[in-house]
């Protein structure tokens, strides 16, 4: 028996009375009023290459929340998965309508709840606010007005300063801890319940030394993804930059989040067994860090023995090591099957056009990362090793301490180290880099290919989800639709199970198509989310820009087994036609086989002269009548019964035969009229033939067939020119603004502040030095002459390619 409660019955507001049952109607999702379609799409992008949107978000319970783009409210919706049918979905209407109090400047692109479903974030590509879903103000006419709130004002998006945001996530293990990533190369981390305005942490990205970047989309973040409940996976955050490379940052811990208890426990133990006993000093020295670092953040973990017995979660302490910067790991290699492939192990991208987003994925005990490419490639690896932190020693971070010395926030700079990349094969031992700051190398699983449709001019951005029910499967949504990607080969999941199963590609399914033709329409889909209920059931709910609803359910059984032919079954199959063709016998053996012989009984030769007459003679007759009853006239009419019987169904196999007698007539003929048009199809195609060889002939003789091809350094001379037509030039016009606006905010003087932004933040003013200013100015003078060579030298090459296309 299914139980459902409804949340916005039980809880009826102060203001007004509760909603009555008899006025919530039950329909079927897709046909909710809320998803009825429109004329038009609304707020069409204008731009040639608009954002993927996803209006959607699910609480994980029996909430279904959507963001009406016309009229800028929020729909919450009660649904009912399996009622009455268990493959049925069925949602409460009217919905319940939450409005901001703020007027949004802004277009949405992007709704997602935090944990408990208490806050939802409304983002896009202008603006970001976080929206308190039971923190309304006052209601009317049925409205609830919600307090909504924006984050980092002073940072995105304010006046002259031209730093974009590119990705937003809710922390995993908080409710109130935001992660944002932007394009000024910096991971902020924000605590709503404290501070609006400024970051809790900020983390400085720097994968390269600076002046020695030979490409642009190497210093680009694209990405990021919070790391799931495995090990010290729980504290990294994983960045991805626009070539393809994936960098780690690990320890990052909000304040004041809460983690499992039991996790934590064997991260601490892990660190003293594999680290403080290794019999390389550097292991021992990291180790004791790490060992250091997990008892000042959670000192519960010390008393473990004691303390400990009855927790179930722990809840991090404000720290940071005084005298070290966490270290960006990185760019993680793949692993090497020999030498030969060593130097292929710190290569870059394999897939086409450039970086666009990122996924982390947690299945049992492998870690999956999934890199999704602008060509509509998806490049899907598992860590190799375990991570662990690492910290540049040397290079302190900056603190905000309270008058007790209590720490409110952090910032440091997190370089990354090039001497402690190393490659690592498949017959390497993992016990001998365990704990020597070495990033986890990458098994590559596959790449996939998912044929997405052609659009002139533009990239193909793909967004990727996880199937809360079945991990394994991974949804893709893109102009071209959604699709899902189930893994079937986990290499250490198989491993610690038992298993010796044969590494297997991926199966890649399409789900939904919105291409009409060879292109995909124009921001076909504006919302997706995936369902799923306690009895094993899925669904995908996905909505159009015209606010269409379509809901979709989704199997989860056997799509993981494997494939096992019989050997056996399989001679046999060919030899069940032969026994089909075969006619039925409507007549037993007992009566094909005639009457039983019967032995007449012996007599004396004495009775064999008597009459009939006789009283002997009549005896005798009466036992051969008797012998004759019971065998040839019984045997008569089991006969008789037996043919009256199947003569009905003797009519049906004759009908029968009589019907595929004529079928076979009628594709006879079929065959026959078809003939003549394959021949007239057959001689067209040999003159078409002849008449390509003759074309053929004569483009060989023209003077540009003789051409010398290009080169191997011509070629990749030429890769570069379409990275920087790309990405680079926008990428370093990006940080020529980035680093304007950062200047002339640290060479003002900074000014008295609004006494409302006084109480809500405490900042410690220090004068800038005239040093950093220098820097800066340097800084922005050499890029400044990057970018004009850069434009010189593909000026000089478009000139050079358009007088060769002349002289052809």
């Amino acid at each position: 028996m299914r139980f459902n409660f409804d949340l916005e019955e039980t809880k009826p507001e102060p203001s007004r009375s509760a909603t009555p049952k008899d006025e919530v109607e039950w329909v079927p999702l897709h046909h909710h009023p809320v998803f009825a379609s429109t004329a038009a799409p609304a707020h069409q992008p204008t731009d040639d290459s608009p954002p993927l949107r996803n209006l959607l978000a699910w609480d994980g319970a029996s909430r279904l929340y959507f963001w009406d783009s016309d009229d800028l409210c929020l729909h919450r919706i009660s649904v009912r998965l399996g009622e009455p049918e268990p493959t049925s979905v069925f949602a409460a209407s009217p919905s319940k309508i939450l409005k901001p109090d703020v007027k949004l400047n802004f277009a949405v692109n992007k709704v997602s709840i935090n944990r408990n479903g208490t806050a939802m974030l409304l983002y896009g590509s202008d603006g970001l606010c976080i929206m308190y879903l039971y923190g309304r103000t006052s209601s009317r006419d049925g409205t609830t007005i919600c307090r909504t709130v924006t984050v980092g004002s002073q940072i995105y998006l304010s006046g002259t300063n031209v730093i974009r945001i590119l990705q937003v996530s809710w922390h995993p293990c908080s409710d109130t801890h935001l992660g944002i990533l932007s394009s000024d190369s910096v991971f902020r981390l924000f605590h709503l319940s404290s501070d609006l305005i400024q970051p809790e942490q900020a983390y400085y990205l720097q994968p390269v030394q600076p002046g020695r970047s030979r490409n642009a989309t190497s210093i680009c973040p694209v990405d990021f993804s919070f790391g799931g409940d495995h090990l010290w996976d729980c504290f990294s955050v994983f960045i991805l930059f626009s070539d393809g490379s994936i960098y780690i940052l690990c320890p990052i811990v909000p304040f004041g989040s809460v983690y499992k208890w039991e996790s934590i426990v064997d991260i601490y133990n892990d660190a003293q067994t594999f680290g403080l006993k290794s019999p390389n000093s550097t292991a021992v020295s990291n180790s004791n860090l790490a060992i250091s670092w997990l008892e000042a953040t959670f000192p519960e973990i010390a008393g473990q023995t004691t303390d400990g017995a009855d927790l179930s979660v722990i809840r991090a302490r404000p720290y940071a090591l005084f005298d070290a910067s966490l270290s960006l790991q990185g760019p993680l290699r793949k692993v090497s099957h020999g030498e030969d492939e060593a130097d292929s192990a710190f290569r870059g991208a394999e897939c086409e056009g450039r970086a666009v987003s990122f996924l982390y994925n947690l299945v049992s005990k492998d870690s999956i990362l999934v890199t999704a490419w602008s060509g509509g490639q998806l490049q899907i690896d598992a860590l190799a090793d375990e991570i662990q932190p690492v910290w540049n020693v040397g290079c302190p971070p900056r603190l905000r301490v309270d008058s007790h010395d209590n720490i409110h926030g952090l910032a440091m700079i997190c370089e990354s180290t090039p001497d402690k990349l190393s490659t690592v094969k498949l017959d390497q031992p993992l016990d001998s880099t365990l704990w020597l700051g070495h990033p986890p190398p990458l098994l590559r699983l596959a790449i996939v290919d998912l044929a997405l449709p052609k659009k002139a001019g533009s990239d193909s951005l793909v967004m990727m989800f996880i199937d809360p029910l079945m991990l394994e499967r991974i949804y893709t949504l893109h102009d071209g639709g959604i699709d899902s990607i189930v893994l079937h080969y986990l290499p250490f999941t198989s491993q610690n199970s038992g298993k010796n199963e044969t590494m297997r590609t991926p199966s890649v399914h399409p789900v939904l198509s919105t291409c009409q033709g060879e292109f995909s329409s124009h921001s076909p889909l504006s919302g997706f989310v995936s369902l799923s209920d306690s009895f094993g059931y899925s669904w995908i709910v996905a909505v159009t820009a015209s606010q269409e609803c379509i809901v979709l359910e989704m199997k989860t059984l056997n799509l993981l087994l494997p494939l096992h032919v019989d050997t056996e079954k399989k001679s046999i199959l060919p030899e069940e036609p032969k026994e089909k063709d075969k006619p039925d016998i409507i007549i037993s053996k007992e009566l094909l086989g005639g009457p039983k012989v019967v032995l007449v009984p012996q007599t004396s030769p004495n009775l064999r002269s008597v009459s009939a007459d006789s009283i002997e003679g009549r005896s005798m007759l009466h036992e051969y009548f008797k012998l004759f009853h019971e065998n040839y006239v019984e045997y008569a009419h089991k006969v008789y019964f037996e043919l009256k019987h199947h003569g009905p169904h003797l009519k049906r196999i004759i009908d029968d035969q009589h019907g595929r007698l004529g079928g076979a007539k009628q594709r006879l003929l079929q065959v026959e009229e078809k003939y003549s048009d394959l021949e007239h199809r057959i001689n067209a195609a040999v003159q078409m033939q002849n008449h390509l060889e003759e074309r053929l002939k004569r483009l060989r003789s023209l003077p540009g067939v003789h051409k010398k091809p290009l080169s191997t350094a011509e070629r990749d001379f030429k890769s570069q020119l379409d990275q920087f037509s790309g990405v680079e030039l926008d990428a370093l016009r990006s940080t020529v603004n980035a680093l304007t606006a950062r200047m002339k905010r640290h060479g003002q003087s900074p000014k008295a502040n609004v006494s409302n932004q006084k109480k809500l933040v405490s900042r410690r003013k220090d004068p800038v030095q005239e040093s950093q200013i220098s820097q800066l100015k340097s800084c922005l003078e050499k890029i400044s002459l990057v970018n004009g060579e850069n434009s010189k030298k593909v000026k000089i090459v478009e000139s050079a390619l358009r007088s060769q296309e002349s002289s052809i």
